[in-house]
């Protein structure tokens, strides 16, 4: 699963991922993110016109179109398994399908010391921005716009603290996931083509875990930071 992330770059590094084509898309200052969850709003990318794409932003927990209220049930991740069938979200990934930037995201082991839950950085080397695959909607009712991340079975080296993670997608394949005319049963091939062994990860604050109401300790720089620890055995939650 991937239930917090960062965006914590400055948006010009982040930007050449993509070719977004308007001042406002590009030219960009925002307040860096070291831990972004559920509900709040992100940014994400969509494809627009003539070749080029779109920055739109929106609540990181998707309101299909059809929703008449906002759901209660956990839509912050996809699973690529049920992804093309589940009533929630095979609308969006037929026809609205995103990229949303991030640097970096978190997972928990259970401590053997005390049965707490220790957060794990995750990143590129050298916390390189990258995409993670999404899906998104908008509902006329709710007046809202929304988006999801898609997650898979975890592989080397995340399924050593999980046994999800989100898929990262290989920048070569961008395209074919926005374009809404690739057909759908090209779509997990596509997804195939992650970048997510490239992964490498660290222990960091318990200070992650604070309520996302409190600004003070839970969006802070010092959350990324490696905090070295005896050899321990991981305990996946």
């Amino acid at each position: 699963m991937c239930g917090r992330f960062t965006r914590f770059l400055p948006w010009s590094e982040v930007h050449r991922l993509y070719r977004l084509t308007l001042d406002w898309e590009k030219q960009r200052n925002d307040e860096p993110r070291y831990n972004v969850a559920p509900t709040q709003n992100v940014f994400f990318v969509t494809s627009g016109e003539n070749g080029s794409h779109s920055l739109k932003e929106g609540r990181w927990w998707l309101v299909p179109w059809w929703a008449k209220e906002m759901p209660k049930q956990a839509m912050f991740n996809a699973r690529i398994e049920t992804v093309a069938t589940s009533g929630a979200f095979k609308d969006a990934y037929k026809s609205k399908r995103c990229l949303i930037p991030a640097d970096g995201f978190y997972e928990w082991t259970k401590s053997p010391a005390d049965g707490g839950k220790d957060p794990w950085f995750i990143s590129m080397p050298g916390t390189a921005p990258f995409s993670f695959a999404g899906l998104w909607a908008h509902n006329d009712k709710l007046d809202v716009t929304s988006c999801t991340i898609i997650t898979e079975q975890a592989a080397n080296p995340m399924s050593e603290l999980h046994d999800r993670q989100p898929v990262i997608l290989d920048p070569a394949y961008y395209d074919a996931w926005l374009d809404p005319s690739t057909p759908e049963g090209d779509l997990k091939d596509v997804l195939a083509h992650d970048i997510d062994g490239a992964l490498q990860f660290h222990r960091v604050s318990r200070d992650v875990n604070a309520s996302t109401k409190d600004k003070q300790r839970n969006d802070l720089p010092h959350m990324i930071e490696r905090i070295d620890l005896a050899s321990e055995p991981l305990n996946p939650l």
